[in-house]
C-alpha cells in the first residue's frame, strides 16, 4: 500500500506519543523556567513600584523640610535681631550696674579719704598741742630758772602763741 505520507498505526502512535511528550515537558519548563522567572519579574516590577512609591514619598518630605528651612531662613533676621536685642539690654544692665558699682567705689573711696584726713588732722593738731605743751613747759623752766614774774611770764607766752599763728591754736 502506498501511501502519501506512510502513515501507519506506530506512526500515529509515536506522533501522539511524541506530542504527549511536547506538551509534559513544556508544562515541566514552564513550571520550572517560566514561573520563576515571571515570579522574578513581578518581583522587580513590585521592587521598582516600591521604589517609586518610596521616591515619591521622599520627594514629598523633601518639599516639606524645604519649605520648612525656607520658613525659618526667612525667620532667622529676625531670631538674629531679637537675640542682638537681647544682648544689648543685657550688656546695658551689665554697664549701668558697672557704672553704680564704680560710682559706690568712688564713694566709698571719697569716704575713706575724707576720713583719713580728718583722722590726720586730729593727729597733726594733737601733735601741735603736744609742742605747744613742750614749749609751755619750757617757757614754765625759763621762767622759773629766771624767776621771772607774772607779768614778764604773761608777755612771753603772747609772744610765742602770736609766733604759732591764732589759726594752729584753734584747730
Amino acid at each position: 500500500m502506498d501511501r502519501l505520507f506512510g502513515l501507519d498505526m506506530q506512526l500515529l502512535m509515536d506522533a501522539i506519543q511524541f506530542g504527549a511528550s511536547v506538551f509534559v515537558l513544556f508544562l515541566l519548563a514552564g513550571y520550572l523556567l517560566f514561573d520563576p522567572v515571571r515570579k522574578l519579574l513581578k518581583d522587580r516590577q513590585e521592587g521598582i513600584q516600591k521604589n517609586i512609591s518610596d521616591a515619591l514619598t521622599d520627594k514629598q518630605n523633601a518639599a516639606q523640610l524645604k519649605e520648612t528651612y525656607e520658613g525659618k531662613l526667612k525667620n532667622v533676621d529676625k531670631e538674629a535681631e531679637q537675640i542682638l536685642s537681647e544682648a544689648r539690654q543685657k550688656a546695658l544692665k551689665n554697664e549701668a550696674k558697672i557704672i553704680d558699682e564704680a560710682k559706690a567705689e568712688a564713694a566709698r573711696i571719697i569716704q575713706r579719704a575724707n576720713e583719713e584726713a580728718l583722722l590726720e588732722k586730729k593727729r597733726a593738731a594733737d601733735e601741735v598741742k603736744q609742742e605747744m605743751i613742750l614749749i609751755a613747759s619750757l617757757m614754765a623752766q625759763k621762767a622759773v630758772a629766771a624767776s621771772i614774774d607774772t607779768k614778764i611770764q604773761n608777755t612771753l607766752v603772747e609772744e610765742t602763741l602770736k609766733e604759732m599763728g591764732d589759726s594752729t591754736w584753734l584747730s
